[in-house]
């Protein structure tokens, strides 16, 4: 189970958030004083799908150290036929 705390955002929702703020300035309709809070907005999402993006890197690279690397088990399997 994830330990998240109510203000991290999942993924999804951050990646969400990231598409809205970049659909809104790059229609040109944002206010200049809508900026800066859309591009804190945005640097508060980012940071936490790139969070979520090293959690998995760490996993997966944790297995494949372990010898879990799902390419090479396929080829040993293949090779035991």
């Amino acid at each position: 189970m994830r330990d998240v705390s109510p203000a991290t955002p999942s993924y999804r929702e951050a990646y969400a958030t990231l598409s809205r703020i970049a659909t809104e300035l790059e229609s040109g309709e944002a206010d200049l004083d809508r900026v800066l809070p859309l591009l804190e907005e945005a640097r508060v999402a980012y940071a936490a799908c790139r969070e979520r993006l090293e959690a998995v890197r760490t996993v997966l690279a944790g297995d494949w150290a372990d010898g879990d690397d799902p390419d090479t088990e396929d080829e040993e399997d293949e090779d035991d036929g």
